[in-house]
């Protein structure tokens, strides 16, 4: 290292303002951990919102037609009474008179306001209807809930967007108490086998928790300025204890080696080698999940924020407060040891890395074997917005909508919304009012459409000229008043058209795609469970590859520029791209298969979610481990060697960091959210790959096969140096 490097003069400062910075780390923690106990409560929905034409439909209903900003659901059912039966209208009656003056309703219809679409068989709903939006009722939501009767022959439940979003929230708080309650006992033993002491494995441990608490505080100012989505809640501590730990266990390990030296020169050593090494690889996380922040998509943005925040704070923790905490305890960093740990001359790893760089050839070509028979079940998944299936399965909401998905879904869940907007008003020309009639023609003509309803269905299937007759006197438009207003006000008029085709299939959402256009004069807008879907995943396609191409262009420079090299940037890029492409593959196994469990689709979300946070951190362990290569290479010149020595040196350590990252993340996979579950498997396989077959195979065969070429550089001096290039 040069004498003038960054890390070399930031552990000098560190060790000579130790207590300083201690105390300043402690202090902050304290402040902002008052904070990040109140973030919970700023969280709302599931952070699938975007600008575009659905939420666009939803304003122009809300401002034209009087519909509710947002609303829930009571869903009524008995196995004894009918609903005409005088005891279930009594029920519901009594229900719905205890709930109605709730705080910021302003309206509830009966299922016996509209018999005909809101009771069916033994099973009806009512709609309480509020002014405030999706993400403002917590107090509402409680209040009905407490306000519910109770009766052992008719059951009443409250499901609705808000209610789900409000016990999604909830159940990723248990899931997150639930996950810490194994993970970090899991790590604490992994580290007690690593470095024998109490004292030394605590470390990590606190370093962890202290990067998770600053950044939820952090967080919670942002989500005052922001809708963060309730997933941040998971992603942020599974992201920040894993590195957090990751980063301290390599640290604390580093200054362990070189406290034969004295502790100041420990301290700065410690920064210098493995501070670097850290800060890289930071900084490889940080740019995975940056790529996040071009998919114009709540979920993804907040996430991306989350993480970043929390990678940033991870880092700083690792290279300033800890080696301030090392330079205060000193020797003392091997007390209150409970585990004898010695050092084999020549480890496994040393031996199986020999055998693996005898044959390196036949073993690359097992390890891509085996990584592209892993890839092959990606072509069958299926990925989905998680919505009341998300949440565990004995969840009141989740019931109840399920319910009343099948009972009334196809009516009152996924229309597709057409707002059709004209120059001229509806109801004062008639070329207006024609092109909205020929405009229903068309739509009943497309084979995806199964029926629709528009202002010509209520008012007793008159013609576009009978009626516009009737409106020119004022008996006709006090007749049509109540058709008119659900349909059309001036220059906008609404039609819903039911799909005769799966509403979240490829047929539908290319549908609400091509018929967004002008018609005759009509400026069409589409709305709809469906144009949500097609939104999204369309956002998604488009700005995901460009995410993608971000990423890894800045990871190749950033390593080429680490590493002063083109090759080894290259092969681990590939290696990550390869062992992720198995990640998924092995993912849709576990869960659509239906082998391990009842088969459910994949989140839609967990694919770029995995790529950002699995791609950085994957190269952690590349990072850490090619830095110690390239110590020994710049020292003999010796790539075999270096290899050899280098894997051996690490190969402990970077074992105990794997693993902890694996149930870290994995311990998510014993949560009862689907979309947590799923992220944390994804995240603990990819690591557990890229630990394994990329590490033990991959690693040592390609560095052998490629000689002296790993560390070839056009134009750098080393070139020159190496005579057998």
């Amino acid at each position: 290292m040069k004498k003038s490097s960054p890390f070399l003069r930031l552990g000098r400062i560190t060790y000579r303002f130790r207590i300083a910075i201690i105390a300043f780390w402690i202090l902050t923690t304290i402040l902002l951990g008052f904070f990040a106990i109140k973030l919970p409560s700023i969280l709302s929905g599931s952070g699938f919102e975007m600008v575009g034409s659905f939420s666009k439909v939803e304003n122009i209903l809300q401002d034209k037609f009087n519909q509710p900003k947002s609303s829930v659901m009571l869903v009524f059912d008995s196995k004894k009474y009918e609903t005409q039966d005088d005891a279930y209208k009594q029920f519901v009656n009594k229900t719905l008179a205890s709930v109605k003056d709730v705080e910021d309703a302003v309206g509830v219809q009966s299922p016996y306001d509209a018999p005909d679409k809101m009771i069916k068989e033994n099973v009806s709903f009512a709609s309480i209807r509020f002014d405030k939006s999706f993400n403002d009722l917590k107090k509402s939501i409680d209040q009905i809930r407490d306000r519910l009767p109770k009766d052992g022959d008719i059951s009443v439940s409250l499901t609705g967007g808000p209610v789900i979003a409000e016990d999604m929230n909830t159940a990723s708080q248990q899931d997150l108490a639930r996950a810490e309650a194994i993970g970090i006992p899991a790590a604490l033993i992994i580290l007690l086998l690593a470095f024998g002491g109490l004292v030394a494995a605590g470390l990590p441990i606190i370093v962890g928790l202290i990067s998770v608490a600053s950044s939820l505080g952090l967080l919670y100012f942002y989500g005052l300025e922001a809708n963060v989505s309730i997933f941040l809640l998971n992603v942020v501590p599974m992201i920040g204890l894993a590195l957090g730990i990751d980063f301290a266990l390599l640290l604390v390990n580093r200054f362990r080696e070189e406290l034969h030296q004295g502790i100041e020169k420990a301290t700065i050593i410690s920064v210098q080698t493995a501070g670097r090494s850290i800060a890289f690889s930071g900084l490889c996380v940080f740019l995975g999940l940056s790529g996040m922040l071009l998919i114009d998509i709540d979920i993804f943005k907040t996430v991306a924020i989350g993480g970043m925040v929390v990678v940033v704070l991870s880092v700083l923790n690792a290279i300033t407060f800890l080696p301030a905490m090392l330079a205060v305890l000193g020797k003392r960093v091997n007390a209150l040891k409970i585990l004898k740990t010695k050092e084999k001359e020549r480890s496994i790893w040393h031996s199986f890395a020999s055998f693996v760089m005898k044959r390196p050839v036949i073993m690359a070509l097992f390890a891509a074997v085996l990584l592209i028979f892993s890839v092959t079940p990606v072509k069958d998944m299926k990925l989905s917005i998680p919505e009341a299936e998300a949440l565990p399965p004995d969840y009141e909401s989740r019931i109840a909508f399920e319910k009343f998905e099948k009972t009334f879904g196809e009516d009152e869940l996924y229309p597709v919304l057409i707002v059709a907007e004209s120059e001229k008003s509806y109801l004062q020309d008639i070329t207006a009012l024609q092109s909205l009639e020929q405009l229903v023609k068309d739509l009943q003509e497309e084979k995806e459409i199964a029926k629709t309803e528009s202002i010509f269905d209520y008012t007793n299937q008159l013609s576009s000229t009978e009626l516009f007759q009737l409106l020119q006197t004022e008996q006709g438009k006090q007749q049509q008043s109540p058709a008119l207003e659900p349909f059309v006000n001036d220059h906008t008029a609404v039609i819903r058209a039911y799909l005769s085709v799966d509403v979240n299939g490829s047929d539908a959402k290319q549908f609400v795609k091509e018929w967004e256009k002008k018609h005759e004069g009509l400026s069409l807008t589409i709305g709809g469970a469906t144009k949500f879907n097609q939104e999204i995943f369309d956002e998604i396609i488009e700005k995901a590859p460009y995410g993608l191409a971000v990423v890894l262009a800045a990871t190749l420079f950033i390593l080429m520029v680490a590493f002063r090299s083109i090759f080894i940037p290259l092969k681990a890029i590939l290696m990550n791209m390869l062992s992720l492409a198995a990640t998924f593959g092995i993912l849709v196994w576990i869960f659509q298969s239906g082998t391990i469990m009842e088969p459910v689709e994949i989140g839609l979300m967990i694919p770029v979610f995995t790529f950002g946070i699995v791609f950085g951190l994957s190269m952690d362990y590349e990072v850490f481990l090619i830095s110690r290569i390239q110590e020994m290479y710049e020292e003999t010149g010796d790539n075999d060697q270096a290899t050899l020595l280098g894997l051996t040196s690490t190969s402990k350590i970077i074992t105990s960091a794997a693993a902890i990252m694996i149930v870290i993340t994995g311990s998510f996979a014993f949560t009862d959210v689907m979309p947590v579950k799923q992220i944390g498997i994804a995240i603990a396989l990819a690591i557990f790959i890229d630990a394994t077959i990329v590490r033990m195979i991959f690693v040592p065969s390609l560095m052998k096969l490629l000689g002296h070429w790993n560390w070839w550089m056009p134009f750098s001096k080393r070139n020159k140096q190496r005579s057998t290039l």
